[in-house]
């Protein structure tokens, strides 16, 4: 299965999905936030073990400018057991993540956003129209990294400028796919 990703000035598909603080987190949540990054993650993941500490490093240099950052995992937990949401509780807890992560059970959220792999990163502005979408940076090893693609995007939306490189290629681990959808 392979949803088409959602295109650049679309607006950011609503969701309501549990999190790993207990509550449930939509759009709506975030509405006083001028900045949401919606990131498509995992917990097994090998790109997003090596991601998780510029995430939280992400949502700490820019919360005080209002971007907020959130987690999502979509992924199947049937191949997948490491994805389900007692151990997305625990990993978060462990690396001290700032930014809510949400389980996307029934597959709905991935769909709707397109998105392909974890991570992948829709980044929105206060009218949560899509203005970048791809990558985190360009290098999984952090010592390689040339070009900060989602910092420079945050900046340019936080200055009211166009964001100047808005499409990446994402790249990491498919996004499971259950076989059969959880109802």
């Amino acid at each position: 299965m392979m949803p088409s990703t959602l295109t650049l000035g679309s607006r950011a598909p609503d969701f309501d999905l549990p999190g790993v603080d207990g509550r449930n987190h939509s759009l709506g949540s975030f509405k006083d936030k001028p900045v949401l990054v919606v990131m498509f993650t995992s917990n097994h993941c090998p790109y997003v073990k090596d991601y998780e500490e510029r995430m939280v490093a992400i949502q700490r240099d820019y919360a005080s400018r209002g971007v907020q950052l959130v987690a999502v995992n979509s992924n199947a937990e049937v191949a997948y057991p490491e994805d389900s949401f007692p151990l997305m509780v625990k990993r978060a807890r462990d690396k001290g993540f700032n930014f809510p992560y949400l389980r996307d059970e029934s597959q709905r959220v991935v769909e709707a956003y397109g998105g392909v792999c974890t991570p992948h990163i829709f980044a929105f502005d206060r009218g949560r129209v899509l203005r970048y979408r791809g990558r985190i940076d360009d290098s999984r090893d952090a010592s390689k990294i040339t070009t900060h693609d989602l910092r420079n995007a945050l900046d340019d939306l936080l200055a009211g400028r166009d964001v100047r490189v808005s499409d990446t290629r994402p790249f990491g681990c498919s996004i499971k796919w259950y076989s059969v959808k959880p109802s």
